[in-house]
């Protein structure tokens, strides 16, 4: 800073306000000092100005399976909510495994980051996120944490899933299976329960053999379709409900190699609207989860958190998406 100033013709405190870009400077010297910092391709050191100002900079995101196109809808939200702010994002990956997601976040903690968004973690307490919380700009997506309400962004995961059986029932279907995601997170429990719940309220018997636990990728749907088509006959259905789009593409190509039609043979609800859904064959009905929106908007909470200012987030309804994977029940003779 000393010798920008001295090429610049300025004092150092000038140079100061110039780099943080917080305080008036005159027009003239402002840009006599961005002259030579750009000559000089000058590069302030962020570690070293955290030291000053009490900043890093950063936000920490806890995050994992960055290959999963939910999670990298969630980051691109985030990401490009945080654009033209002096923040940047910096993501540790947590897991299902005991304390993966802890030490992901002590790591960030750790690095002194400004912020946290945590993305979908059953595995942190609401105990510890609310200490965390205490502490630290916080906002959690895809959970309710109890004292922390409006720093959460989450989805009614019951009433998308009791949409999406109604629609099924609405279309003649009174067997219908469903493919849940792995049962020690709450939305996958929540869409079990709307799904049955959407029986009952129908007069359909919820029947138990015809739920079956998978863990929202692709594989588990294509297991799933194997233990559900061996049990047919004893327990006919004409459509399924996967507990997301993932789990749907894994379920569409099991019933392809079958030579099973969908939706003339077995009709086709998935979860969460991924962009590649609309790509499939045949075009996925699903509910719409906002997912990239939830991303954006918990960029936008923590950045006003930060500044002390207030933040609504809003809510954020399911959608029922129509396509082409649904059509009417046509009924299941056994071969």
């Amino acid at each position: 800073m000393y010798e920008i100033a001295r090429l610049a013709g300025v004092s150092q405190s000038t140079v100061s306000r110039v780099l943080a870009g917080n305080t008036f400077v005159a027009p003239e010297k402002y840009a006599a000092v961005m002259e030579v910092v750009e000559r000089l391709n000058y590069r302030p050191n962020m570690a070293a100005q955290g030291l000053v100002n009490g900043r890093t900079s950063a936000i920490g995101i806890l995050t994992r399976s960055l290959g999963s196109p939910f999670y990298g809808e969630l980051l691109r939200g985030i990401a490009v909510g945080l654009q033209g702010s002096s923040f940047s994002p910096v993501i540790s990956m947590g897991s299902e495994k005991p304390n993966e997601d802890l030490n992901a976040v002590n790591f960030l903690l750790s690095r002194r980051v400004d912020a946290l968004i945590l993305l979908y973690s059953n595995t942190l307490t609401d105990d510890y996120i609310r200490e965390i919380a205490a502490e630290t700009p916080l906002v959690v997506i895809g959970r309710s944490v109890p004292n922390l309400e409006e720093q959460c962004v989450y989805m009614n995961n019951f009433s998308g899933a009791y949409t999406a059986v109604a629609y099924l029932i609405s279309k003649g279907h009174q067997g219908i299976a469903h493919i849940t995601g792995s049962m020690d997170t709450p939305d996958a429990n929540d869409r079990r329960a709307g799904y049955i719940q959407a029986l009952i309220d129908h007069q359909i018997e919820p029947d138990p053999e015809l739920i079956i636990e998978g863990d929202f990728a692709e594989t588990s749907g294509q297991l799933a379709v194997d233990k559900l088509l061996s049990i047919r006959d004893a327990h006919p259905f004409s459509a399924i409900f996967a507990a997301n789009d993932q789990t749907a593409m894994g379920v569409r190509l099991a019933l392809y190699h079958r030579q099973i039609d969908v939706p003339n043979d077995i009709s086709l609800m998935g979860y969460d609207d991924l962009s590649s859904s609309q790509y499939m064959t045949p075009p996925l009905t699903t509910i719409r989860q906002p997912v990239y929106y939830m991303g954006l908007m918990a960029s936008k909470a923590v950045l006003a958190a930060m500044d002390g200012k207030e933040f609504h987030l809003p809510e954020f309804p399911g959608e029922l998406v129509v396509r082409q994977s649904v059509s009417i029940a046509g009924g299941y003779r056994k071969s």
